[in-house]
């Protein structure tokens, strides 16, 4: 039995506001997450494109601080909030 074969679909590409990216600049340091906790989730505040002014978190991998400007690929994603490892009900 001959596989059949399906014409092949096209993937859309997203569009780069400016080709390098989008700025954003650290307002807020959330915590550390990542199986070895190497991800730092922040808030940033997006400083161009169409999302200007617009704050959303982001994980980041590597050394980051309050007042830093990160290139963005893209606006469009926000990073899942961290999870607390504190349980409902205990206490300590």
């Amino acid at each position: 039995m001959a596989k059949e074969n399906k014409p092949a679909q096209k993937k859309e590409k997203i569009e780069l506001s400016s080709g390098n990216g989008v700025s954003a600049v650290v307002k807020e340091l959330i915590g550390r997450t990542g199986f070895r906790g190497e991800i730092t989730q922040v808030k940033v505040l997006v400083q161009e494109g169409k999302d200007t002014g617009r704050s959303m978190r982001r994980n980041v991998r590597g050394a980051v601080q309050l007042e830093d400007v990160l290139m963005l690929r893209e606006t469009e994603i926000e990073a899942r909030r961290i999870k607390s490892n504190v349980t409902k009900g205990s206490s300590y």
